[in-house]
């Protein structure tokens, strides 16, 4: 026997801001209803997606109608006046957020931007990965197969993701490349942070990463709106004002252990960055 008010509860409790590297979200409101009545003609400056549990009824989206019954999934889009109508009531639950932009990626942000302007609105469950995604996040009465509450944000997040494949118009393929594209960026960054007192050219951090260096090059633009050459200098001015602050190394070794390929051009770049030479920073962080 589902446990509607302690699985709406539940979910309130952990699953209002969830986030995974690349995505993050705002959750305003989560529903778990036994017995959903019908709603007035309205619309949201927010996605709401809901999932039919049971009970049968009719869902209007910009003027087109919709068969609501069990198993059935539908999406309502920012913007777009919708209804829900029903005799006896639905047993049903909702999901109402939008994503978080400073915390999201450009590349997914994208994709929820093409879900909003031009998503489907209706869909099949036929055990997809959202339905189970949606299913596992619900509590049960004796079940202790209940997905324990420390998992309960990550799950949230992978909820809400899916729905990006689902409902999303070129479905899997349009939710795949933003995360593949994500990664790489991610391995890139990782690479350089790693790497500081070598060479690091485009062309290196792209063999290393199996793609071309216009790709590469590509991705950074669109993924942080910074070249890659801009990239690997503030990161190392980031790592050589730490090196600063937090050890006694030498100005010119700290210089090379940052891949600087002198100490006359580490001083001008740190200036130029922090708008202090390196020793006097040093100097004024410790004091």
């Amino acid at each position: 026997m589902l446990l509607y008010k302690e699985s709406c509860e539940r979910l309130h409790d952990f699953a209002m801001e969830p986030s995974q590297p690349g995505s993050a979200f705002h959750v305003h409101y989560w529903g778990v209803a036994e017995k959903l009545s019908s709603n007035p003609v309205h619309k949201h400056s927010f996605f709401e997606i809901c999932y039919v549990l049971g009970g049968t009824g009719e869902y209007t989206d910009g003027g087109v109608d919709y068969s609501l019954r069990k198993g059935v999934l539908f999406c309502s889009r920012p913007g777009i006046t919708h209804q829900i109508r029903t005799r006896d009531g639905l047993s049903i639950v909702f999901v109402a957020f939008e994503p978080d932009d400073a915390a999201t990626d450009e590349s997914m942000l994208e994709a929820w931007r093409q879900l909003a302007d031009k998503g489907r609105v209706y869909a099949e469950a036929s055990r997809s990965a959202t339905e189970l995604l949606w299913e596992s996040l619900l509590l049960r009465e004796n079940d202790r197969s209940c997905l324990p509450e420390a998992a309960v944000p990550a799950a949230a997040c992978a909820l809400l993701i899916s729905f990006l494949s689902l409902f999303g118009e070129n479905e899997r393929r349009s939710a795949a490349r933003p995360r593949q594209d994500s990664a790489i960026v991610r391995r890139a960054k990782l690479y350089i942070r790693d790497n500081l007192g070598e060479r690091l050219s485009l062309g290196e951090v792209a063999g290393y990463l199996n793609v071309s260096e216009r790709h590469l090059s590509r991705l950074f633009g669109l993924g942080i709106h910074e070249n890659f050459s801009d990239y690997v200098r503030s990161e190392r001015v980031r790592q050589a004002a730490k090196l600063l602050v937090e050890t006694d190394m030498p100005i010119k070794a700290i210089a090379e252990a940052t891949g600087f390929s002198s100490v006359h051009y580490f001083t001008r770049t740190f200036a130029q960055a922090k708008l202090i030479p390196p020793g006097k920073y040093r100097s004024k962080l410790r004091g």
